[in-house]
């Protein structure tokens, strides 16, 4: 069996690896040993904040609709028990939207679970 020299597929690896780590830290985004690490780092980050987010939006949503719904004389836990018993389908990130860009729409909701 012949010998295989892997010189130009390591050099591809070291090549694509220093490019996606282009515009990190100094030593980052030069020496191999830590690009690799900040590398994987870096998307282990991504995955966690991408789910952060959803969290945080969640709860800003919460928040907006609390904020509305005390305007018209109830209070967020209230409401949406009320909007259940109603039959009134609108999911918080909808709802959360109406209350901030057309506050007579969402008192015409709030109207509707009384």
């Amino acid at each position: 069996m012949p010998r295989v020299k892997r010189g130009v597929m390591h050099a591809k690896t070291r090549r694509n690896l220093l490019a996606k780590v282009k515009g990190y830290k100094p030593g980052r985004r030069n020496k191999i040993k830590q690009a690799r690490v900040a590398f994987l780092k870096a998307g282990v980050n991504a995955y966690t904040s991408r789910k952060l987010k959803k969290r945080v939006n969640r709860g800003l949503q919460n928040i907006r609709i609390n904020a509305a719904a005390r305007e018209n004389g109830t209070i967020y836990s209230r409401l949406i028990d009320a909007m259940k018993k109603a039959n009134i389908e609108l999911d918080r990130k909808v709802l959360a939207q109406i209350a901030a860009a057309h506050p007579a729409v969402f008192s015409k909701i709030v109207a509707a679970t009384k």
